[in-house]
């Protein structure tokens, strides 16, 4: 999490702060004054002993535009140059944190007691008091889009019947780390072992990308990991929807969303977005007005058509072994079919 901006930022970084400090320097350039990130940390209310975040320490933010133009001023490469900080000590408190599951039972005798996941992430930035006007940081597309999307598709199926069961998930704190999900993948409700993919829902909501219109067009994070490409892009076809593999970042973007603990955890899992950039992401002007409704839709149904020619195969989706990216992925699955 680098959030400034500069010439050679990792050479910058790396000289402030010793890799063996577990800190990273955050400058945030937008607001002023305002609050540091706070501590966060993982109870489960049956093992009482806290789990650790996703970062032993939480960013350093600094509020002050000062900052900003003392990095600036810094010449290209390594540095000698210091910087001493002093502030108040960590707060903590305890929250509660919840993943939001629903289940539509499978119908066959045996395949129901595997598992088809589609899931979302329901939190965003939250509110930021120290800025004038709008305050408020909604999300409407990341990830309200993908949420109510979850949500439509549990009504939707519920008058069906799959042959396995699928599972309607949205997970909490996936804007602090993949907080919700990591914490799934180490005390899954249903075994992982018998979970065969995980469709994670991001960014759907919103068809006007700074690469330009993406109406009727969706993409799959690693869309050649393994076989659940194909499938979405034959289940795009029958509604008329281009589902492909975006060249630049379809690879990139495959670890920046929720789909990424359940992929370390062997099972095949992906993120479908339709636009992965526009303009005022994690911006206050992510709005519900934005959204494209009619696109959502028909995405939606799309989905809809995969997760039920998933659930009703016989087959279970695999890795791609010829992708060598996919690697630690089957490693991960072999030990997840060879446990107990």
């Amino acid at each position: 999490m680098l959030d400034a901006i500069g010439p050679n930022l990792q050479s910058a970084v790396t000289a402030l702060i010793p890799l063996n400090a577990l800190a990273i320097l955050v400058i945030d350039r937008t607001s002023g004054t305002g609050r540091g990130a706070g501590a966060v940390r993982l109870t489960d209310p049956a093992n009482p002993r806290p789990q650790p975040a996703a970062s032993i320490n939480p960013p350093i933010r600094i509020h002050d535009p000062r900052l900003g133009a003392w990095f600036d001023a810094l010449p290209l490469g390594v540095t000698t140059a210091k910087l001493n900080i002093r502030g108040a000590g960590r707060r903590e408190s305890d929250v509660n944190m919840r993943n939001v599951i629903g289940i539509l039972r499978g119908s066959d005798p045996v395949l129901k007691d595997t598992y088809v996941l589609v899931t979302a992430h329901y939190d965003h930035i939250g509110m930021r008091p120290e800025l004038e006007g709008d305050k408020i940081f909604n999300g409407a597309n990341d990830d309200g889009s993908g949420t109510v999307s979850v949500i439509e598709l549990a009504n939707a199926l519920s008058r069906s019947k799959p042959k396995r069961s699928i599972v309607f998930m949205t997970f909490f704190g996936e804007e602090r780390g993949l907080l919700g999900s990591r914490y799934y993948g180490r005390s899954p409700v249903f075994p992982l072992k018998k979970t065969i993919a995980d469709i994670n829902l991001e960014q759907v909501g919103r068809s006007d990308s700074t690469e330009g219109s993406q109406v009727n067009r969706a993409s799959i994070t690693g869309f050649d990991f393994s076989d659940l490409g194909p499938i979405f892009k034959r289940a795009g076809e029958a509604v008329g929807i281009e589902v492909y593999k975006h060249e630049r970042n379809s690879d990139a973007f495959f670890g920046r969303s929720d789909n990424q603990a359940l992929a370390d955890a062997g099972v095949p899992a992906h993120t479908l977005c339709v636009a992965f950039e526009y303009s005022d992401y994690h911006g206050r002007g992510d709005h519900w007005d934005k959204i494209d409704y009619p696109n959502l839709a028909r995405t939606t149904r799309m989905v809809a058509l995969a997760l039920m020619a998933i659930a009703n195969s016989s087959d279970t989706p695999k890795w791609n072994a010829e992708n060598p990216k996919t690697a630690k992925y089957m490693e991960a699955w072999k030990k997840l079919q060879e446990s107990n």
